[in-house]
């Protein structure tokens, strides 16, 4: 089992939660506003200043120091840079420059969950709570108390969705925090929800991979992992062309029928697979606490490609524009290449990382255990 993430579990669910708004191809900017939404993925589609072309110029062009490690990934949205540290506080911080806009603070508890923006409000857990704020002043609109949050929030329609260690899955009212249904488990809830065509998927550490009626939280149907008792999965599932795809501590990656929860194929690694997929252009990108990144056919699970790095893999992978960039806890960050798994790019940071990266408008936006949030953009 992993050595260190035990500890980042217990303090947050660190490595889970980012997305992108929809624009127009060609659109110069660009969001990527919380994990899956809306496409489920971790793709940036839009993505066009970076490529496997000049990828390997990329420079740090600033870093902002916290006061405790970075494990959450960063929300981009409309030239903001949002971004949990465990340090207690969530930072806003200048997409450009890297300058601190506001922060706010959790009191009585540790922030490190990755947020979500939509609409103007920023949705972040927190010890035992929800909270909304406003993504312009940090300002607390409203909070929700549940059981320890480390699962990362998911917007869709004017709800969030959440889970909790009290065992549940949340759906709560985006502007009020009213509670509009809740959906009991048999354990923690560590991975982000993702909703897809009316359905909420999300793990359970009880080995259980659920699909709920997004609108009711009516159980749709449910797949029993192969994991441990009490195992640590927080692989949040990623949803395309009606199959989701999830990583399991039972060491493997699976593909499921998106409407009957039928396995359609898996593939076994070497370890915990606890970073969440990304899937692009047919293939199925994730990182294994064996030490990998693997490349994987979407329809049929055969390996295309894997890449070894130093430690294990717990950050989710993010691709754009034919790259996958990805952290390790090797302490480094990756650019490879999407086709072929080479290297094409890489920064060493102070310590792991196990931050997501968010890349939106040339720039990848990345934490790290070193107390830092890092953009690194072209010359």
């Amino acid at each position: 089992m992993k050595r260190s993430s035990i500890v980042v579990l217990v303090l947050c669910a660190c490595f889970i939660s980012v997305g992108w708004g929809q624009q127009p191809a060609g659109t110069v900017h660009t969001n990527w506003s919380e994990f899956h939404r809306p496409n489920m993925r971790r793709w940036n589609p839009y993505e066009n200043v970076l490529s496997v072309n000049n990828v390997g110029g990329l420079h740090r062009e600033w870093s902002h120091l916290t006061g405790y490690y970075v494990s959450s990934s960063p929300a981009i949205v409309n030239g903001v840079v949002y971004v949990d540290s465990n340090d207690g506080y969530l930072y806003a911080l200048n997409a450009s420059t890297g300058a601190k806009l506001w922060r706010a603070t959790f009191f009585g508890g540790t922030a490190g969950c990755s947020p979500a923006v939509a609409n103007g409000v920023v949705y972040v857990g927190a010890n035992v709570k929800l909270y909304a704020l406003n993504a312009s002043t940090g300002a607390k609109l409203w909070s929700y108390s549940m059981g320890f949050v480390i699962s990362s929030p998911t917007v869709v329609n004017g709800v969030v969705y959440v889970g909790s260690w009290d065992n549940k899955v949340y759906a709560l009212n985006a502007r009020t925090g009213a509670k509009l249904w809740s959906y009991t488990t048999g354990d923690y809830v560590s991975s982000s929800p993702t909703v897809a065509n009316g359905v909420v998927y999300v793990t359970s550490v009880d080995n259980n991979l659920y699909a709920l009626n997004a609108r009711t939280g009516a159980k749709l149907w449910s797949y029993t992992f192969n994991g441990f008792e009490g195992g640590f999965a927080q692989s949040s599932p990623a949803v395309a062309n009606g199959v989701v795809y999830v990583g399991s501590d039972d060491f493997n990656v699976y593909a499921l029928n998106a409407r009957t929860g039928a396995k359609l194929w898996s593939y076994t690694t070497g370890d915990l697979v606890e970073s969440s997929p990304a899937v692009a252009n047919g293939v199925v990108y994730v990182g294994s606490d064996d030490d990998n990144v693997y490349a994987l056919d979407a329809k049929t699970g055969a390996l295309l490609w894997s890449y070894t790095t130093g430690f294990f893999v717990e950050s989710s992978p993010a691709v754009a524009n034919g790259v996958v960039y990805v952290g390790s806890d090797d302490n480094n960050v990756y650019a490879l290449n999407a086709s072929t798994g080479a290297r094409l790019w890489s920064y060493t940071t102070g310590d792991h990382v196990e931050s997501s990266p968010a890349v939106a408008n040339g720039v990848v936006y990345v934490g790290s255990w070193d107390h830092k949030v890092y953009a690194f953009g072209l010359k």
